[in-house]
């Protein structure tokens, strides 16, 4: 992969989000921001070149992924890692707005991306394709039902993802990580309090939440040739809570 620096900006709070990257690997890893209330549109810039991307679109994406081609020639990896939440309620409570933001983000983006990157992966006979799932589709907790569901949905669509792509020689893992020392985690908790925090706390084993670098770590082996006969699964980045 040619020597270019990326730098994603979100465009409501400002804030650089961080990349992770292993200077041997010949993908490219994002991870969005979750600091503003709309951590699914983005700027990003590739030498300079700025794009807005808005991942329930399909034209964004489709801009997108004709930058990225345009750019390197091929791809080698693509992270659905954009997600969303919702505050903790009785599942009959959430407003129908809010659900259908929730499909948009965390499932039909993966959509998306997939109609966009996977015919040109198959071309190539080559790609691993990594999605961001969650311990909530395994293991959910009470009143984040329809963020629990869309997790569940990760998932499978992993599983079926994997199984279909594989005889193209395309690998699809997803990675389901714990609550973590992100700006999401308050929506999850409903407030972030001492209280709350020692709540959550004591439902992982290992005693604290998962971090960017957790998941990074594993993304970068999920990812790498090291894994090469691995598909179709949904990694745990949990500290044992779903044991």
């Amino acid at each position: 992969m040619p020597d270019t620096e990326f730098t994603i900006t979100c465009p409501y709070c400002g804030e650089d989000v961080a990349i992770y990257l292993e200077p041997d690997t010949r993908g490219v890893f994002v991870q969005d921001c979750e600091v503003c209330c709309n951590p699914w549109q983005l700027r990003v810039t590739v030498d300079g070149d700025d794009r807005w991307v808005d991942v329930s679109r399909a034209d964004d994406v489709k801009e997108m992924a004709d930058a990225a081609f345009a750019h390197f020639g091929a791809l080698d990896i693509l992270v659905n890692n954009a997600g969303i939440g919702h505050l903790p309620q009785p599942l009959e409570g959430l407003p129908e707005d809010d659900f259908d933001r929730i499909v948009a983000v965390n499932m039909k983006a993966i959509y998306l991306a997939a109609k966009e990157i996977v015919p040109r992966m198959k071309a190539a006979s080559r790609g691993v394709i990594l999605n961001m799932a969650s311990t909530a589709g395994v293991s959910p907790r009470p009143r984040l039902t329809w963020y629990n569901a869309s997790k569940g949905w990760v998932i499978t669509a992993t599983r079926s993802m994997a199984v279909e792509l594989a005889p193209f020689g395309i690998r699809v893992v997803a990675l389901n990580p714990v609550a973590g020392e992100t700006p999401l985690l308050a929506t999850f908790m409903g407030e972030d309090t001492p209280a709350m925090r020692a709540k959550f706390l004591a439902t992982i084993p290992i005693g604290r939440f998962s971090t960017p670098e957790d998941l990074g770590n594993a993304a970068c082996f999920l990812c790498s040739d090291e894994a090469a006969m691995i598909t179709g699964v949904a990694m745990e980045v949990d500290g044992g809570r779903c044991i």
